[in-house]
């Protein structure tokens, strides 16, 4: 009974994670993938990114990297990448989500980053949005981030 109930949530959380009626993005390898909302286009020349409008306005980028063992971040590798602790939005088995860049102008785009763990690698994505841009959109793209079901 409690396996059932734990896969019962477990579908019910990554059915969440991809709002209805998004756009799935893959990256070059088909091996992970993001959601990004449908008024993003998938750039046509290069698999893996979409923009919104075009990419001085924001853009989602999703890559995999086969072979390399997903893990938190440790401490030295956040210091070495800038990220704020209050800005670590999550550090764990399960994902590393965090907030790039701390924008001091209101003009300057922010910057998300996500990575989890993929089929034999690791799964990571890179949005980039200028302000104008919600941020509850932004992260819900990073938290979309996935390995491609099967």
């Amino acid at each position: 009974m409690r396996a059932t109930l734990f896969l019962s949530l477990l579908a019910s959380a990554l059915a969440q994670t991809t709002p209805a009626g998004w756009k799935i993005v893959k990256d070059s390898k088909a091996l992970c993938q993001i959601a990004v909302p449908p008024d993003w286009d998938p750039l046509p020349e290069t698999t893996g990114a979409a923009v919104f409008h075009d990419v001085t306005n924001a853009i989602a980028v999703v890559t995999s990297q086969a072979g390399q063992a997903f893990k938190p971040l440790p401490e030295t590798l956040q210091k070495l990448f800038g990220i704020r602790k209050d800005k670590l939005f999550e550090n764990t088995a399960r994902r590393i989500f965090y907030q790039d860049k701390i924008s001091r102008n209101s003009e300057d785009p922010n910057a998300y980053s996500a990575s989890v763990p993929g089929k034999g690698g690791t799964c990571s994505c890179h949005v980039v949005v200028l302000p104008s841009i919600p941020e509850e959109t932004t992260k819900k793209i990073a938290l979309s981030l996935g390995p491609v079901p099967e």
